[in-house]
């Protein structure tokens, strides 16, 4: 698969807070999902591993090509090779690809690392992107969305989960844990740090001006809701009754809107051009 060449670039401060952040966790944070994260639960999303079967939410997969952004230790990418997808994996962090690299065993995935915010790949490459709360969550979504769009083909999918902007508003900063009240303004939510990572969440309006403006139309949005019974590894007790109420977590799937032809385009500009001049 070819790839598009990027001029260097210093990464931006969150880039390499968060690069540090995965390189110094990576261990510790595969020791303790690594349960919750394999096996049939490798192919399910968010926080309470809802199955891709039931949501369907990548379509038809075999013989696609695939792009997970945020791969970590390779699990869903690998789960998808097994049914028929040519699957590349991209991380910023060397720990998450060195275990996605032992995962694989002795036939290697495609593996690259990389920054989500400049994407090493042609445009129209891919047939899916998709991130199971991966570096949608941790890089900046005005630089990852519109990537996203440029390396899909037109009709590709994108798909992603990650917090609900209600989730961030009613975090305690300090004890990091859920509140039944707001705890910082809704509008003009974006970037958020959490110890010593960096996440970035956008209000829903926000979201939906950013796909659209990127060549994205919203197929679904998923307010995931744990079934009854239902436990999340990632959430204590009490956040997990928070979120039977509120919803933690959202899902996005969109779809890659057919590009403008060259000279559709050239015809667009000259008839607003033709336009403003009529009107002086």
């Amino acid at each position: 698969m070819s790839t598009r060449r990027r001029s260097p670039r210093p990464p931006a401060d969150h880039i390499r807070a968060n690069r540090d952040d995965w390189d110094r966790e990576s261990d510790a944070y595969d020791r303790r999902y690594r349960r919750v994260l394999s096996g049939p639960r490798a192919l399910a999303w968010g926080l309470w591993r809802v199955p891709e079967a039931r949501l369907r939410l990548l379509g038809p997969v075999r013989g696609r090509r695939i792009l997970e952004v945020g791969c970590g230790a390779g699990r869903w990418a690998l789960a998808l090779r097994r049914r028929g997808a040519r699957v590349v994996g991209i991380d910023l962090s060397r720990a998450q690809l060195a275990h996605a690299r032992r995962e694989a065993g002795r036939r290697p995935l495609p593996l690259v690392r990389g920054n989500a915010e400049r994407l090493p790949f042609g445009d129209a490459r891919f047939d899916t992107l998709f991130a199971d709360w991966g570096a949608f969550t941790f890089a900046d979504p005005v630089r990852t969305i519109p990537e996203a769009a440029r390396v899909l083909r037109d009709g590709g999918r994108l798909v992603f989960a990650t917090a609900s902007p209600l989730r961030i508003v009613a975090t305690e900063r300090r004890r990091y844990r859920l509140v039944r009240r707001l705890i910082r303004p809704y509008f003009g939510l974006s970037r958020v740090r959490w110890g010593t990572g960096i996440e970035f969440h956008l209000p829903y309006g926000e979201w939906i001006r950013l796909f659209r403006s990127s060549g994205f139309e919203v197929e679904a949005l998923i307010e995931t809701r744990p079934d009854a019974g239902a436990r999340s590894a990632y959430l204590s007790a009490p956040d997990d009754r928070w979120a039977r109420s509120w919803p933690a977590e959202c899902l996005w799937a969109l779809r890659r809107a057919p590009r403008a032809a060259p000279r559709a385009r050239s015809a667009r500009r000259a008839a607003r051009s033709a336009s403003g001049r009529a009107h002086r």
